[in-house]
Parts: structure tokens; C-alpha cells; sequence
């Protein structure tokens, strides 16, 4: 234990630490998140309020420093400063991991720039924690918040929707119903799961359908995890295209290319992409 401690004296000095915070529950904290929390000179807080309850649990007596989105930039040519001076500089984010959905990426770019260590100390994760319940596939893309422009939001959720995995987003309560008709448009034939105030005394877990998804109920608080699973495919698919879709090929051979094509198809029908692809071909033989 003491070699241990004189081996994180000799590290600790001129790098930066990202220091993950509880999600919900103040005892989802590490032992070395909080030792090195302790030893910081300062402490960069996305709001130093709501980081305060968790420094003053653990006695945490740090100087603090706010670092949020609106000062980010500001902040930079300081703590690069207070760095190469030689103070244990530790970044912390409201809950979670700093630079994930939260500030922290501009220091980070610029402690690589100046040839500054980033050491990160891991701990909770909305992501990993709604993915490891979810019973999807454990390869998955993490999205982050939902934009605050539906037609950025739109074309993301089009070209998501081809992603053959699990796919994680945040997004907030007063956003989620707003969202549900664009959701089962583009994930129609999944599974989702909705995590509300996870590692909290009410936190709720829904399961369903995405064609299924109903309305949450308006007041709501706390930010949302949501999980949509990977492509569930049907044993008892169609192996051969119906006349609908033989007519869609004849219009769109010449307008579209062979993958737009099977990809319109694909969104609405469960079907192989070969048997798509034999009759666009076939068709483009006889044009």
C-alpha cells in the first residue's frame, strides 16, 4: 500500500485528470477518483453547486473552478498555465465522464498540443450501464443528445437507422414524446429501452416495441437513456419480392443506385439483400 502511494505521488504532477462522478447514486465513486479528488489543487466542475454535494460527502476540500460550455474556451490558456506550474489539475463533469456529452473536449485537444498527460479515472456510465441491461447486441454506436434542429436530427436518425447494432442516445423528458413519431419511422421492427433516473431511488426501466412506444407521461424529470437494439430479424422473412416492391425497382432503376434501392426496400420489408440486388439487376439487363 505505501509503495503504491509513493508511486501516485510520482505521477500526479503536470497532467491532467478526468475523473468519472456517480450518475445518481453518491456511492458509485472509486477509491482512486476520490484519493485523486483529494490530492487536486483544482478541480475544473461542469457547476460547482451540484459538484459540492458530492466533494463535501467525501470531504473533499479541493479549490474549485467552474468549466462549463460557456467558459470553456476562456478557461484553456489558465489551466495549461496552472499545469506547467505544477498543479494536480483534476476535471469532473456534473455526473458521468467528462468529455462524453459534457465539457471537457477543448482542454483535452489542447493538453495534447502541449505535450501534457491525460490520465483518465474511470467510474460510472450511462452508457455502459443502459447497454449491459438492454439484452442487445453489445457492439453499439453512442449518439449523445438529441440536436436541438429536427432537420440535423432527421437525416442523423435516417442514416442511423442502416447501423446494424445497438444505438444509445440522451435525450431529455420534454423532448422524448415530441421524437416518438420519428423514432418508430426509422427504427420500426426494433426493440428500445428507456432508463429514467438510473441509480436513483426512482429509477424506472421501460421495455418495449419501438412500433409499440407510447407517450411518457409529461412531467417527467431527469435526463433519458435510451437503447435502440440492433436489426431483429424475422426466421419466417419473405424470400422473394412482392409486387409493390418489383414495381419500385422498375421506376427507380435509372433514378437510384442498386444500394438506395435495397435500402428503401430493406427499411420496410425483412428481406435478403441479394434477392434485392439478383432482381435490380436482372431489370437493369433488360432496360
Amino acid at each position: 500500500m505505501i509503495e503504491n502511494l509513493k508511486s501516485a505521488n510520482r505521477v500526479f504532477k503536470k497532467s491532467l485528470y478526468l475523473v468519472s462522478t456517480p450518475i445518481g447514486n453518491l456511492n458509485d465513486i472509486s477509491l482512486r477518483a476520490i484519493e485523486t479528488l483529494k490530492r487536486s489543487d483544482y478541480i475544473l466542475c461542469e457547476d460547482t453547486r451540484i459538484s459540492k454535494n458530492l466533494l463535501e460527502k467525501y470531504q473533499i476540500k479541493s479549490n474549485l473552478i467552474a468549466n462549463h460550455k460557456f467558459n470553456e474556451k476562456r478557461n484553456v490558456v489558465k489551466i495549461i498555465k496552472l499545469i506547467n506550474q505544477g498543479s494536480l489539475i483534476s476535471l469532473i463533469s456534473d455526473a458521468g465522464t467528462p468529455g462524453i456529452s459534457d465539457p471537457g473536449s477543448i482542454l483535452v485537444n489542447e493538453c495534447i498540443k502541449n505535450n501534457i498527460n491525460i490520465i483518465p479515472i474511470p467510474g460510472a456510465s450511462a452508457v455502459i450501464s443502459a447497454v449491459s441491461i438492454s439484452g442487445f447486441s453489445e457492439k453499439f454506436f453512442f449518439y449523445g443528445f438529441f440536436p436541438e434542429k429536427d432537420k440535423i436530427l432527421k437525416e442523423d436518425l435516417e442514416n442511423l437507422s442502416k447501423l446494424n447494432s445497438s444505438i444509445v442516445f440522451f435525450i431529455s423528458p420534454k423532448k422524448i414524446n415530441k421524437n416518438i413519431p420519428l423514432i418508430k419511422k426509422n427504427f420500426i421492427g426494433r426493440k428500445i429501452l428507456i432508463c429514467r433516473e438510473m441509480t436513483k431511488f426512482y429509477e424506472e426501466y421501460k421495455r418495449s416495441k419501438v412500433e409499440d412506444l407510447e407517450p411518457l407521461k409529461s412531467n417527467l424529470k431527469g435526463e433519458l437513456t435510451i437503447v435502440i437494439s440492433e436489426k431483429i430479424h424475422d426466421k419466417k422473412a419473405s424470400q422473394s419480392l412482392d409486387e409493390s416492391d418489383k414495381r419500385l425497382v422498375k421506376a427507380m432503376i435509372n433514378k437510384l443506385s442498386i444500394k438506395e434501392i435495397t435500402d428503401l426496400i430493406i427499411r420496410k420489408n425483412d428481406i435478403s439483400k441479394k434477392i434485392i440486388y439478383d432482381y435490380c439487376l436482372k431489370i437493369k439487363d433488360e432496360k
